[in-house]
């Protein structure tokens, strides 16, 4: 079948760049992470929980710059193991996400294996593109919340 020259310059899609770099650092994270038992998404949040304290659903998957949807399907499994616990808060609305004693132990004993694959990742980059990773992944935020305002308009 025959290239469609139409197509050339979407091999240079900002959205295909940032996702591919994405799945290729996950995968970094995941590869290191594996002895301890959790994912790099679980980490992260056991990690923003230690760090920030309890907080509502809907703020943790603003932070995460995930759907709430998403984060709560991806919180069963730190649940069900007892890591992070979920209640209810005086607004039935809001849920209140709180890691656990068990929880802070399972980040801590995973914090070495993050603290490696941050500094290898740092050495296989360099400092200009980790540099550059948190400059977009400030301006995407921004751009996010512009995004949602606007079309909520």
């Amino acid at each position: 079948m025959a290239a469609h020259p139409d197509f050339h310059e979407c091999l240079s899609c900002s959205c295909f760049a940032a996702r591919r770099a994405a799945r290729t650092i996950t995968q970094h994270y995941e590869r290191h992470l594996k002895p301890s038992g959790l994912r790099v998404g679980q980490f992260t949040v056991l990690a923003l929980l230690a760090a920030m304290g309890a907080q509502p659903l809907t703020r943790l998957a603003e932070q995460l710059a995930m759907e709430r949807t998403t984060l709560t399907r991806n919180l069963g499994a730190l649940l069900e193991r007892g890591l992070v616990t979920e209640s209810p808060t005086a607004d039935g609305r809001v849920r209140l996400l709180a890691i656990t004693r068990r929880g802070t132990a399972a980040a801590r004993a995973a914090l070495p294996r993050w603290r490696e694959a941050q500094k290898s990742i740092a050495r296989q980059l360099g400092d200009g593109a980790i540099r550059a990773l948190t400059a977009a992944s400030t301006a995407t935020t921004m751009l996010g919340s512009r995004s949602q305002l606007h079309t909520r308009s």
